[in-house]
């Protein structure tokens, strides 16, 4: 897009890109709103407009590949309203950008989800920008399916995979599967050599079978410790899987609810911070009161089957796990960011134009009013990160 008021130079913020921190930093964003450059008080622009930050903290615009819903809309409602109404709800809260996910469900309920993110974001949404579809089920393992309806569990067959891949008309970034299961092994597989992302996620696998699906193209885990075979000496699992294998970056829910913190911070001493890639995970619920919401309960936060069999997701926001990993880890934030920007970018395959806040990155500028953008995000100063809300 074009920007009305031509070449702008922001200055006087704390600048986190690359790594790195930028104390007085200064972005040189063009008039076609892409970031030019990025750098310190050498940074100088001709006829460019001012924009002093006063102080304020600049950070890449956050990216949440696995979100189902929020502030009462979801991506299986299968409307435009639904898509932007948790793409506004997430925008108001760190997430610039995100991957509309689906659940276990009929196949023509999925295929119309689909097809709905499809036409979503070729007409573009009011909030956060949507990048594609994270397809979560239906071919999970029954054993490990959590909250997901096990009902609607099924085999990995190859002609309903073929329909969804239609379906999602090339916006079909990650799907997460359990490789054990009939048909698993060939669909990542498929998959990987149609450029999705692979996620093993709601799998009992064993370390050897998750080998295999490494080879068949599995590059990340869904969710990570939940909703998989766990670590065990004798035989490590999933888990153990994403802890020993370089080759899979980890999803993870930073609540402090599905992951402990102190298995957090275990994580990420592993795994490092570009192993790590921060979800939300959040669900329809998420920025409503407590109550019940159909076979949900909602309460501090925490959201539950209704019989407590199961975590039914989260009501999580970007921002928030970004803190929660700040206070986990004890790690700066120029070392915890790339978990929430780099690596997301990374795995759905954007990297270049999402995920950095640098030369040539983003797309647009903040709307009046609005303090999220396709490339940046802005931060009411350092202690701004660990207030509540926002």
């Amino acid at each position: 897009m074009t920007n009305s008021i031509g070449r702008l130079l922001v200055t006087n913020g704390t600048i986190y890109a690359g790594g790195r921190r930028i104390d007085g930093g200064r972005l040189l964003i063009g008039a076609d709103g892409r970031i030019e450059a990025v750098g310190g008080s050498e940074l100088e622009a001709a006829e460019a407009k001012i924009l002093d930050l006063g102080g304020n903290v600049v950070i890449p615009g956050l990216i949440d590949q696995h979100v189902h819903g929020g502030g009462g809309w979801q991506a299986m409602d299968a409307t435009y309203e639904g898509l932007n109404g948790m793409s506004l709800y997430h925008a108001a809260h760190g997430t610039t950008s995100f991957l509309a996910t689906t659940e276990s469900a009929a196949e023509a309920e999925i295929a119309d989800a689909l097809r709905n993110a499809v036409q979503a974001a070729a007409r573009g949404l009011e909030g956060a920008e949507l990048l594609g579809l994270h397809l979560e089920g239906p071919f999970l393992n029954p054993i490990r399916c959590g909250a997901q309806d096990k009902g609607n569990i099924r085999p990995a067959r190859p002609d309903e995979l073929g329909r969804y891949l239609e379906a999602a008309g090339g916006l079909l970034r990650i799907v997460t599967l359990a490789p054990e299961i009939e048909g698993g092994m060939v669909a990542a597989e498929r998959l990987s050599r149609a450029g999705v992302t692979v996620s093993v996620g709601h799998s009992d696998a064993t370390l050897a079978q998750m080998r295999e699906a490494i080879g068949r193209g599995a590059t990340q885990t869904t969710h990570h410790f939940n909703g998989m075979s766990p670590f065990h000496h004798r035989e490590p699992g999933v888990a153990g899987a994403g802890l020993i294998c370089p080759e899979l970056a980890t999803e993870l829910i930073a609540d402090g609810i599905h992951v402990h913190p102190d298995a957090v911070k275990l994580l990420y001493d592993v795994k490092g911070a570009r192993g790590v890639c921060v979800i939300t995970d959040a669900v329809y619920c998420a920025g409503l009161p407590d109550g019940e919401y159909g076979d949900t309960t909602m309460k501090d936060g925490q959201v539950w089957l209704k019989d407590g069999s199961s975590l039914a997701g989260s009501s999580l926001t970007m921002l928030q796990a970004l803190r929660n990993v700040l206070r986990f880890t004890g790690r700066p934030l120029e070392e915890v960011l790339p978990s929430l920007t780099e690596v997301p970018a990374r795995q759905i395959g954007v990297s270049g134009r999402k995920g950095e806040a640098g030369g040539g990155h983003g797309r647009r500028l903040p709307r009046a009013g609005r303090r999220a953008c396709a490339a940046v995000y802005l931060c009411p100063g350092p202690e701004g990160l660990f207030e509540e809300g926002g």
